[in-house]
Parts: structure tokens; sequence; C-alpha cells
């Protein structure tokens, strides 16, 4: 099966991290609006809104990831990959910023492959 959103070890770490500080209940979501649709952010559960045009692509670190409906749209034919990166700034409300650092979407765009087996399994 193929993931539509992976974190790379230091992403996991961070949540450990997270989840240590604030509890187990946290979400993940990215939009538009924000960091040129860069940054994923980390939100107590209930902080934010999720709505029925967002869409689930999956959980990283045991936490669910959505994405806005428009994003999805934009990024549907990659794999996101979270990442971390140093120097999380202080106008941010992401649950990172006050550890110094970000979370930072990268992406890769699926082979054919991939593609085709999302495609199969109604997943794209």
């Amino acid at each position: 099966m193929v993931d539509k959103v992976i974190a790379t070890q230091a992403t996991i770490e961070l949540i450990g991290v997270l989840k240590q500080k604030y509890g187990p209940k946290l979400i993940f979501h990215q939009s538009g609006g924000c960091c040129d649709n860069s940054a994923a952010n980390c939100y107590l559960e209930g902080e934010v809104m999720i709505g029925t045009a967002d869409v689930k692509l999956g959980e990283i670190g045991g936490l669910p990831f959505y994405i806005g409906a428009q994003q999805y749209e934009y990024w549907k034919h990659t794999q996101l990959i979270i990442d971390v990166v140093e120097g999380g700034h202080g106008g941010t409300f992401s649950l990172e910023g006050p550890e110094g650092k970000a979370f930072l979407t990268r992406s890769r765009l699926f082979t054919e492959d991939e593609t085709m087996a999302l495609s199969l399994a109604g997943r794209l």
C-alpha cells in the first residue's frame, strides 16, 4: 500500500516530544493559507475545525493528518513527506514553535505504479 503522507525520523521524534508535553490528542492539518503551503501544523484536537472539505491523508506518528480540499487537489499526485527544520518562529499556531523547530512539507511525485495502485484502490 502506498502512503500519501509519511514522516522523517526527526518528525517522529518531535511528535514524541509534543505528545509528552501536550498529551496524545493531537492532529496535523495543512491548509493553503500559510508559508507557501509548505507548513504542516500540529494542533491540540479541537483547536482547529476539521470540515467536510478536508481530506484525511493518513497518519504520521500515530496522529491523523488532514489537508484542505483545495490543497489536496494541488498535491494529490505527490507523497507528502513531513520533515522538521530548525528555527521555529514565534508567529506560529503550531505546537512545535516553542521548541525552536518547524514542520516542513516536502513532496515527491508518485511513480506510475503507485499512481495506478492508488487509483485502483479509489484513493486518488
